[in-house]
């Protein structure tokens, strides 16, 4: 009898959509790689074709060099970006320190579980792997193959269960808090360059058509 697939079997990713400023997000199939700039123009945001129930998620990343406090630099999971009642799963980084990153997670657009995990290193200096492990009771962040943070479902509380596209993006935060979140944008090391490589998601998708038109 043929074993069944695991959940986190994963492939690399070989297309994505541009939702905003394709002009400064370059795209290389051929060397699996994702480069999105931020400079005068504004940066951009990706995601994959297709959304996912569960699996494994993610990428080796490179964060942009210099000084850049303002920014947020990222990739998470979603059920729609812009949707108040989404479901989310994240790895953000905040511009003003590079040496760290946050978790958090989202059930029906309620948040506030955000963990700032030091990395031991600066992420703009190499690329890292950034991985999420979401199961139907279970959700795993990894850096570098080690677990920072896991979350188990607990009974009658909720949990992160719409399919989700794997996004990544970079745009100024500063905004946010007066600053103290990701820090003021000074912007005197533009343009600024994420970088991200081998790009993975679970074998099999998901696209719920049916529960779209719900």
């Amino acid at each position: 009898m043929a074993e069944a697939p695991s959940i986190h079997r994963t492939e690399i990713l070989k297309q994505i959509a541009v939702d905003y400023c394709p002009e400064v997000c370059d795209h290389s199939p051929e060397a699996g790689e994702i480069h999105v700039t931020y400079d005068h123009r504004g940066g951009a945001r990706w995601r994959s074709p297709a959304r996912f129930r569960y699996g494994t998620f993610g990428a080796r990343i490179r964060c942009p060099a210099g000084n850049t406090s303002g920014l947020n630099f990222n990739i998470y999971l979603s059920s729609l970006e812009g949707d108040k009642s989404q479901d989310e799963i994240d790895f953000e980084f905040l511009g003003k320190d590079k040496t760290s990153v946050q978790t958090n997670f989202y059930t029906t657009g309620a948040g506030a579980r955000e963990i700032i995990h030091p990395l031991g290193f600066d992420a703009s200096e190499d690329f890292h792997e950034y991985l999420i492990r979401w199961e139907p009771d279970r959700i795993e962040w990894l850096v570098d193959g080690a677990v920072i943070r896991e979350e188990v479902r607990k009974d009658g509380e909720p949990w992160p269960e719409k399919p989700m596209f794997l996004y990544a993006s970079v745009w100024d935060a500063s905004y946010i808090d007066g600053g103290r979140w990701t820090g003021q944008y000074i912007g005197c090391d533009a343009p600024y360059v994420c970088s991200y490589k081998d790009v993975r998601v679970p074998i099999e998708s998901i696209v719920v058509e049916e529960e779209e038109s719900k």
